[in-house]
């Protein structure tokens, strides 16, 4: 069986950047949905399509390929007074911008009135290099197929 549409892909795997620094160190897993249904970015798409179980594979892919480029806009100072009081470095926290569109931000940085809110990926901007092996390959019934689809509109939300 090979990797095609509505095939249920599961992958061991590893990030590393460009000067080979791994930064996947504990989650190395991945199961996936096979076809188009941005469970992962369409560029390791094209590099696992008709792949078998057991093959490995090795592809670097561009900012713009992966997690996105940097983009300055994403990260925010904000006041300490408008955020939790118990706010640390590595929280998440939901916020709108200027567009009012959500996004989620990371806090990279706490001085001493402000804070610095990060909502790009933290891989973005990053030339990375996936490898790793396809460990298991599953045929799904159209059942199976809708109930990952619901559940994944469910988290849109």
């Amino acid at each position: 069986m090979k990797i095609t549409k509505d095939i249920l892909v599961c992958i061991e795997y590893r990030i590393t950047d460009e000067e080979g620094t791994l930064l996947n160190e504990d989650d190395s897993e991945l199961i996936y949905l096979h076809g188009g249904y941005n469970h992962v970015f369409a560029a390791l798409e094209e590099c696992l399509e008709g792949k078998k179980e057991g093959d490995f594979f090795k592809a670097t892919f561009a900012p713009h390929e992966a997690f996105g480029i940097y983009r300055d806009e994403l990260a925010i100072q904000e006041s300490l007074s408008e955020l939790p009081e118990d706010i640390f470095v590595g929280m998440e926290l939901e916020g709108e911008d200027e567009e009012n569109q959500k996004h989620l931000y990371v806090v990279t940085q706490i001085q001493e009135d402000y804070a610095i809110l990060d909502a790009n990926h933290p891989y973005a901007g990053l030339t990375l290099t996936f490898e790793g092996e396809i460990t298991e390959l599953q045929v799904l019934n159209a059942e199976a197929i809708k109930e990952i689809l619901a559940h994944d509109h469910d988290h849109d939300h």
